[in-house]
């Protein structure tokens, strides 16, 4: 019942046929099975690309209805790889995934990176050791990365090419000595233009401390769609491909987009005061 040549032929004519058939032959990791991980692979499922490699420890709960693109009722206690390999090849039966369902870590980040040929960030926020071994692992692979943000109804995206700006040099994590403050690093640098902020009406469910945090659905939406657009530039090699330090931020509910730009990273002077005022308020 299945053609590929069938399935993504609607697909033709923002690419070429030729084009189609690269993608098809790429392979894209994706680090995070949950909430922006799982609408990524099934967004980059229907672009056409047939090999992956995803990673997540944890099972489908209750609480990621709101979000999650593997999350129902029978899906409950399942491992959320397990559901989302499932899917994916319910869109292409013909898919190759391999799953990594105890997470990413130093000894088996080299298995999940061979052959990729685009990263995808999905790690959990709070995921900080996770995010920082597979962002040096890319680093020393030469392996793009894109990382796009649920913030609020909106997204932040950055993008880390080969020979350009690196995550480390951007987001300067070795600045800090708490893993506090090198969460709040993460966060300025991923959202400098914080649009999300104004409207956070209840901050009692925003916790460093608990790891917890508010989101919508359609965040995730918006971020599977900016991922999957640059995605599908670094694989095609086409279409201007903006990297860090420059990122975008587009917030729906704030009619806003942004582009950002910290040419030092987190050490330049505005990220600095951007630590300090966000350390007084998710410290305190």
């Amino acid at each position: 019942m299945f053609d590929y040549d069938k399935a993504f032929s609607r697909n033709i004519g923002w690419v070429t046929n030729e084009e189609q058939q690269s993608l098809r032959n790429k392979r894209v990791a994706i680090a995070g099975a949950g909430g922006v991980g799982g609408v990524h692979l099934l967004t980059l499922a229907r672009l056409g690309i047939a090999n992956f490699n995803i990673s997540d420890f944890d099972d489908f709960e209750v609480h990621n209805f709101n979000r999650q693109s593997g999350a129902f009722i029978s899906t409950l206690g399942e491992q959320k790889v397990d559901v989302m390999e499932r899917m994916a090849k319910d869109i292409n039966p013909d898919a190759d995934i391999k799953s990594f369902p105890e997470g990413i870590y130093s000894h088996n980040v080299d298995d999940f990176l061979d052959g990729v040929d685009l990263y995808v960030d999905a790690l959990d926020f709070f995921a900080l050791d996770a995010r920082k071994t597979v962002f040096q692992k890319c680093y020393e692979k030469n392996i793009p990365v894109v990382t796009a943000a649920p913030l609020g109804m909106g997204c932040a995206f950055l993008c880390f090419m080969p020979g350009k700006m690196s995550y480390e040099e951007y987001f300067r994590f070795k600045d800090k000595s708490t893993e506090d403050e090198q969460l709040i690093q993460f966060l300025i640098g991923l959202s400098p233009a914080m649009l999300q902020r104004s409207y956070l009406v209840d901050e009692t469910r925003v916790s460093f401390k608990q790891k917890k945090g508010p989101s919508t659905p359609m965040a995730v939406n918006l971020c599977a769609g900016i991922a999957g657009t640059y995605a599908l530039k670094i694989l095609l090699n086409r279409g201007d491909v903006l990297c860090a330090p420059h990122g975008l931020h587009f917030d729906a509910y704030r009619n806003k987009f942004v582009k950002t730009w910290r040419p030092f990273g987190n050490r330049g002077f505005i990220p600095r005061i951007s630590f300090k005022i966000a350390s007084d308020i998710v410290l305190k």
